[in-house]
């Protein structure tokens, strides 16, 4: 089966990941951190923005690696997915985190491990049932023609 996706849907996916994760996360933040709601906001908007263009830069590269290795996403292919996605996703967040919040690296490293913890089941699970849903979708459009 092709994973490819057109940059259209790419967004769409994107958008969809980020948006749930910005209404569970900005609340949490805040409360966790002790910001305001507008503080904490703004800084997971920010960081949600960047996440959505790795995402879609990812999962570009994704899929073509995946389509030229006939690779089968099974749910060890999942893991590996968000693994690699989020270890990206590290190396932007710290620096940013620590700037924007005014922490050391170390407390942006801690505060982003708390993402992690969070955002890897998210991930995982996000796109396990994208996927799922979208064969669904594939499915019954085929057949409705």
């Amino acid at each position: 089966m092709s994973y490819t996706r057109s940059l259209y849907e790419r967004v769409f996916h994107a958008i969809g990941f980020e948006a749930i994760a910005l209404i569970i996360c900005a609340p949490a933040l805040s409360h966790l951190m002790g910001l305001s709601l507008a503080h904490a906001g703004a800084f997971t908007f920010a960081l949600s923005f960047i996440a959505m263009v790795w995402n879609i830069i990812f999962n570009i590269i994704f899929d073509r690696i995946s389509n030229q290795l006939n690779l089968i996403r099974t749910f060890t292919m999942r893991v590996a997915h968000a693994l690699l996605f989020e270890l990206g996703l590290v190396a932007i967040v710290v620096p940013l985190a620590a700037w924007w919040l005014d922490i050391s690296y170390v407390e942006a490293f801690i505060l982003d491990i708390g993402l992690l913890l969070f955002f890897l089941p998210y991930t995982l699970f996000y796109n396990w049932g994208y996927d799922s849903l979208r064969k669904i979708f594939l499915k019954t459009r085929s057949t409705s023609y």
